[in-house]
């Protein structure tokens, strides 16, 4: 599942673009999928199990959330993008968010989670008080524009 360049990257929007909906999915991809693919991976990534989707009523969009298994490729996906800013070319802006993530380490990714947990299941995180991981990786993205 997570072997399709496009399943990793509709997941990635989802995480740190709180991208929930087929048209801020479609709007807001860099890379440019078509709305046809995109469809077609939202579909099988509700299939897997990653992704849940909440039928919309009359005049609604549907809503994508991640499930518990989806949560769980956060660090896969922060492996991926380790790999990636040590052997690929990028920009500052674009390597900054993995930067953080990598420094932070896993506490930092388990906050994340945890926070992905709260958005797309409604379950408290267990620090409540503790700061936001997400607004981290925000105020470092703001900082490097």
């Amino acid at each position: 599942m997570l072997g399709d360049p496009w399943s990793v990257i509709v997941l990635r929007d989802i995480m740190f673009g709180d991208r929930r909906h087929f048209r801020d999915l479609l709007a807001g991809s860099r890379e440019g999928i078509a709305s046809n693919v995109l469809a077609s991976r939202l579909r099988s990534l509700v299939a897997a199990g990653l992704l849940t989707r909440e039928d919309a009523r009359r005049g609604q969009r549907a809503r994508y959330d991640l499930t518990e298994a989806g949560i769980r490729t956060l660090p896969v996906l922060v492996a991926l993008g380790a790999w990636g800013r040590a052997n690929a070319p990028s920009t500052p802006l674009l390597a900054v968010r993995q930067r953080v993530m990598e420094e932070g380490g896993d506490a930092f990714v388990g906050d994340l989670m945890d926070e992905l947990r709260e958005a797309h299941l409604g379950i408290a995180r267990p620090r409540p008080d503790a700061p936001r991981a997400f607004d981290a990786l925000r105020t470092a993205h703001e900082a490097a524009v």
